[in-house]
């Protein structure tokens, strides 16, 4: 029996009615996929470094408040205490110096300084889904020591 031509309709070394095509398709899901996947990795990073940003600041930031203590109690000997204004005022200008905004909070025996700092990770691959920007917060916390009484 002599080799038949394959029909016109179909062309050499493909079925009739056979799956072309499909290859481009499936690289295509793959890659929307792998993309959103290095998306949400670099994203993800990014949002992780703005917080560990935003806590770096918070501490420096608490630090910076706890050196603003009282005067007249501490030359007295009446003990050291915070000078609520200047805490406030150090921690904020130190905040402002990094370009950075928070809150200060002192506690109730005015010898613990809080600091809240509040902002934004602008995401690079997220804003396709619309996802713009996730917000950071950081925290930080200085006491103040009246002076070594223990080893550590």
């Amino acid at each position: 029996m002599p080799d038949t031509p394959p029909p016109a309709s179909a062309p050499a070394g493909r079925r009739p009615g056979g799956d072309a095509g499909g290859i481009a398709i499936y690289t295509a899901i793959v890659t929307i996929a792998l993309l959103g996947i290095i998306g949400l990795a670099i994203d993800g990073g990014g949002k992780l470094r703005a917080t560990e940003r935003a806590d770096a600041l918070a501490m420096e930031a608490a630090r910076a408040a706890g050196q603003a203590i009282d005067p007249a109690s501490a030359v007295n000997g009446v003990g050291i205490q915070v000078d609520p204004e200047a805490a406030q005022a150090a921690a904020q200008a130190y905040l402002a110096r990094a370009g950075s905004q928070g809150s200060t909070s002192l506690s109730a025996d005015r010898t613990q300084l809080t600091v809240t700092v509040r902002g934004a990770y602008a995401t690079k691959f997220l804003s396709i889904v619309g996802v713009g920007s996730m917000e950071v917060t950081g925290h930080g916390t200085a006491r103040l020591l009246h002076g070594v009484t223990q080893p550590e």
